[in-house]
């Protein structure tokens, strides 16, 4: 599967918000978007021109995609998955990304970046309700148990999880930091996503 291999801070510069794709540095002074707030590329710091309606939503698809680590494939995919869906599409696009298992892991305070826990499921580190599940994209369930393989807890990750060095969890994930667990105790809603997202212009760029 293709996947992206260049510096994820220039993504940060081009979408002009922070990604958090970099675990502790995206906090830091060291961040690339806070020290150099211009999109990359020898023309980064020329006068941008108005960006057009499909430029805006395009920005908007891109943020969401890159945030959440898909391919276009898969972001597009999950797109149709959430316009088959009952209710507002650009809601559930965003309750079917919360719900994916690598950002589950992430959230949940079990990896410092999305990029880190997708790496942390495909390794076979993690488990859903006691059994190895290594698929990123796999969609957790109301009462789910994410949780980190018996044989790997030792490892220095998990010990500074254990230690209380982590992030806010949000409210609709349960977590057990002594026994690195997580559940999903509600469906994330529209204000759980931490994240500056015009949902509906995504909706609009999947429309024309």
């Amino acid at each position: 599967m293709a996947r992206y291999t260049d510096s994820v801070c220039r993504m940060c510069r081009r979408e002009g918000t922070k990604l958090f794709l970099k675990g502790e540095k995206c906090f830091s002074s060291k961040c690339a978007q806070q020290s150099r707030p211009t999109p990359p590329g020898q023309h980064g710091q020329a006068r941008q021109r108005k960006a057009s309606e499909y430029g805006l939503q395009l920005r908007e698809k891109q943020k969401a995609r890159r945030a959440y680590g898909l391919m276009e494939g898969q972001f597009k995919r999950t797109f149709e998955r959430a316009a088959g869906m009952k209710g507002v599409t650009g809601e559930n696009l965003l309750q079917l990304l919360e719900l994916r298992l690598d950002n589950v892991v992430y959230r949940s305070g079990l990896a410092a970046s999305r990029p880190q826990a997708r790496q942390l499921v495909c390794h076979g580190l993690m488990t859903v309700n006691g059994k190895k599940v290594n698929i990123p994209s796999y969609t957790v369930k109301l009462g789910d148990v994410i949780g980190v393989r018996q044989s790997r807890r030792d490892i220095a990750l998990f010990k500074a999880v254990k230690e209380g060095v982590g992030r806010v969890i949000p409210k609709w994930l349960t977590t057990d930091t002594e026994n690195l667990t997580a559940t999903v105790s509600a469906l994330p809603q529209r204000e759980d996503v931490d994240m500056t997202l015009q949902e509906n212009m995504i909706v609009e760029f999947y429309s024309r």
